[in-house]
Parts: structure tokens; C-alpha cells; sequence
């Protein structure tokens, strides 16, 4: 039997949510344009296959039907993409 907070987490109308997505980046900001860098990478990854090329962003099946933002967010809030900022980088 599902536990309370998976059944909210199921029901929310916004998943992943902010305060899990929060905690991969350091602010609002960040994780904006992180998100946005990731959906970025999809689209051009979608239009390569479509085109027969491929790409560097591989999709998961069940990914295939969702909006690039979605995913990119659902990643995020998975821990599969990295933050580096770059002051960690000098």
C-alpha cells in the first residue's frame, strides 16, 4: 500500500516539487536555467533522431511523450544532472 506522501506526491500539481528540485541547486535562479539548459539539450537531441542523427542526451521510453521541460526537471530532482558552477571550475 502506497504511503501518504507518495499519494500526495502523485496527486501534486506541480512534480517534481520545488522544495525537491531546490535541493540540486543552490537558488530559484540556478535551478531555472539549469532546467532550462537540460530541456535545450532534449529538444536538439529529439530533432537529431528525427533527422536519423542521434545525440548526446539520451531518452528513456516512457520520457518520449513528455514535454522536454518535464523531463529535464525530473531529472533534476532524480540527481542525473550535474550543477557545476564556476567558481567550482577556476
Amino acid at each position: 500500500m502506497p504511503e501518504i506522501e507518495e499519494l500526495e506526491e502523485q496527486n501534486s500539481i506541480v512534480y517534481p516539487r520545488i522544495e525537491d528540485l531546490l535541493e540540486h541547486a543552490k537558488n530559484r535562479f540556478e535551478l531555472v536555467v539549469v532546467a532550462a539548459r537540460r530541456a535545450r539539450q532534449i529538444i536538439n537531441f529529439q530533432k537529431r533522431v528525427g533527422e536519423g542523427i542521434g545525440g548526446v542526451a539520451p531518452l528513456r521510453l516512457e520520457d518520449i511523450s513528455k514535454k522536454p521541460l518535464t523531463v529535464a526537471l525530473e531529472e533534476i530532482a532524480e540527481g542525473k544532472v550535474e550543477v557545476r558552477r564556476l567558481e567550482e571550475e577556476e
